[in-house]
Formats: C-alpha cells, sequence, structure tokens
C-alpha cells in the first residue's frame, strides 16, 4: 500500500490523483489532519487515515500497513524539523519500505533560508535507514501564477530575483514526478533535482502576461528592504514576508535554476510550459 501525506494539500491532492490513474483506490491510503476534508478520496475508495506532524501518536496508526509512503513536508516553517522527526520515526515503526520526501532544491548547497530545515530532514531520513527518495522541488510556478491580481492592477510585477533564472514547474509536474517513482522500481536512495525544461526570468514571466493580456506589464526590481515593505503594506504576515524576500535574493543568486532536465525524464514529458500554465490562471 502507498500512503501519501498531507493529502488535501495542492500537492498531496494531484498526487493522489494521479496515483488513482495508475492503481486501484484500495491500494492508495492518505494520513490528513482533517479526514472530513478527504470525504472525496474516501468516497472512491482510498483509506482516510488521521495523521497530523503536530501529534506524533496520529502517526503510528496511520502508518500501519504501509509499504511506500509520499511524505510531503511541513508547510509550518520554524516548526518543520520537529514534526519531520515525528513522521521519520513513525515510518520507522511502521517498517515502511521507501520513504518519498518533497525536499528543496540544491539543498545541501542552497543558501536559501528555507534550505536548513529540508537538509535536517534529509539527514533524519538517512539516519533512519529506510530506503529514501529525496524529490528536490523547485519552485512552483503557481508561487507566482497565483497572484497575478496585482500585477494586472498595478500593470508590474514586483520583486528582488534580478535576472536570476528559475526553473519553474507546476504541481501537477512535480505530482507526476512524485507519482512516478513511487509506482516504478529503481529509485532507492536517489536525490532528484528537479526543476521546468526552460528557466525564466521574472522579467521573461512579466512579459508573457503582458502578451497574454494585451495590458503593458513590466517587472519592477526592487531592493529588498523595499520589496519587503510592499509585501508587508499589502498585509503578508511579517515571516512569511522575510521568506519570500529571501528566495527572491537566492534566486537573483542563481540558487532556483536547476538545468539537468531531471524533472522531464522522470515524468515522461516535457514539463509544462510557462505559456501554459500563465493561460490556465488567467482563466480562473
Amino acid at each position: 500500500m502507498i500512503l501519501v501525506t498531507a493529502a488535501t494539500g495542492h500537492l498531496g491532492r494531484l498526487a493522489v490523483e494521479g496515483l488513482l490513474k495508475k492503481l486501484s483506490a484500495q491500494q492508495i491510503a492518505v494520513a490528513v489532519r482533517n479526514p472530513e476534508k478527504a470525504a472525496d478520496f474516501a468516497a472512491r475508495g482510498v483509506q482516510v487515515r488521521r495523521g497530523d506532524y503536530s501529534q506524533p501518536d496520529t502517526l503510528e496508526a496511520a502508518f500501519a500497513g504501509v509499504e511506500k509512503v509520499l511524505f510531503i513536508s511541513s508547510n509550518e516553517v520554524g516548526k518543520r524539523l520537529e514534526q519531520h522527526q515525528a513522521v521519520v520515526h513513525a515510518a520507522q515503526k511502521a517498517g515502511v519500505r521507501l520513504l518519498v520526501y518533497t525536499s528543496i532544491l540544491h539543498a545541501d548547497t542552497s543558501g536559501l533560508a528555507l534550505a536548513k530545515e529540508h537538509l535536517g530532514t534529509e539527514a533524519l531520513i538517512r539516519a533512519s535507514g529506510i530506503p529514501f527518495v529525496l524529490l528536490r522541488n523547485g519552485w512552483y510556478t503557481e508561487n507566482y501564477t497565483e497572484n497575478l491580481a496585482p500585477a494586472l492592477q498595478h500593470g508590474a510585477l514586483v520583486g528582488s530575483s534580478g535576472e536570476g533564472r528559475i526553473a519553474i514547474a507546476t504541481r501537477a509536474d512535480y505530482a507526476a514526478a512524485a507519482v512516478a517513482v513511487l509506482t516504478s522500481e529503481g529509485h532507492e536512495n536517489k536525490v532528484y533535482e528537479l526543476g521546468g525544461d526552460a528557466p525564466v526570468t521574472l522579467a521573461e514571466l512579466a512579459a508573457e502576461v503582458a502578451r497574454q493580456t494585451g495590458k503593458p506589464i513590466v517587472y519592477k526590481n526592487l531592493p529588498p528592504e523595499q520589496y519587503q515593505n510592499v509585501l508587508l503594506q499589502a498585509g503578508v504576515p511579517a515571516p512569511f514576508a522575510s521568506v519570500l524576500v529571501d528566495s527572491h535574493v537566492g534566486a537573483a543568486r542563481g540558487e532556483l535554476n536547476e538545468t539537468s532536465g531531471t524533472l522531464k525524464r522522470l515524468i515522461g514529458r516535457p514539463v509544462t510550459p510557462l505559456a501554459d500554465a500563465v493561460a490556465v490562471a488567467l482563466r480562473r
């Protein structure tokens, strides 16, 4: 049986849907904080189990009888390492044979603030003795396309990424990679650096949005302090604003670039082009 954690989140839902195309529902389980939110999966025959990273006692039962786990990282920055330790411990106790973890691009060399907890989790997984796969996911295209309203309103996409190239890919692309690893052989103890086929700058993203909307939209590169102020004024909580600014500064350094083509090879198709992802976002 394959278990997907955090299965009611964006990435988790896409992974479960991908698994359902390849396996019977009886071969799939999900671990979620609120089982009611996974009622649609239960209705299709997927086993729904309560599993909360912050409540280790729920994880042992959630992992019982499971062979493979897609371990989607917590979204609680600053609390991840303790939560993830509980997940790894539960996987050990359950005798899980493959732990597939969604890490961050170039976790072992990245200067991004977000990388620290991911690298710590990778160390926990390696020390556990459980066969693993580390999916070092690059940036989601949706990190940009889900919030185009301000750019459309003001005619500018703002940030601090300079001319840094970002190997964006959609959540569906990364979910497809996870499904491929979970449903095929030969991936044990592998580390995959994953990113889009054609890394882009934010200026190129702005130009694509302008092309599709017919509106004059440009990219304005701001000093990090100024960009942080823009985010705070827009109501972004200060801790999250700091993470966003740090990621932009990292992108300017090349931290979010990846040109290996590994994602394309894993999923057996080209990664979703920027134009297609922008078109989908503009239709919503």
